[in-house]
């Protein structure tokens, strides 16, 4: 009887080129949640994702980055940071993002639900 050899293992994912420009200067916990979030949708690993992104762009580093706290009050975020943070997003996800569904985001939190709405609608990797 002949055995069969098992398949090798797939290859690890890696981030393509255009976003591995982007999260260069991210943790590789961020980098990780990235293909996460592109592969499977994992809402835990788009928080992360999220969170880091807006820590990186946040002018006040000392504010808390809790669910109620409101971008440009709590955050310090006028609407040049914001966006930046939206074209990083843009860049980074493919999406795209109008500017009348950005004014409706204030809070962490409606930024978290945001970009899960966002990452719905792409395609799986």
């Amino acid at each position: 009887m002949k055995t069969r050899t098992p398949p090798p293992p797939a290859a690890p994912a890696s981030v393509p080129e255009a976003a591995d420009a982007l999260l260069r200067h991210f943790p590789a916990e961020v980098r990780e949640a990235y293909l996460r979030v592109v592969t499977s949708r994992d809402p835990a690993a788009t928080d992360t994702l999220v969170l880091a992104i807006v820590a990186d762009h946040m002018p006040r580093a000392e504010a808390g980055l809790a669910d109620d706290a409101k971008l440009m009050a709590d955050l310090g975020f006028d609407s040049v940071t914001i966006a930046e943070m939206v074209f990083f997003f843009e860049d980074l996800l493919k999406v795209s993002v109008t500017n009348a569904e950005i004014v409706r985001v204030r809070t962490v939190a409606d930024l978290r639900a945001f970009v899960r709405h966002k990452i719905a609608s792409l395609p799986r990797a």
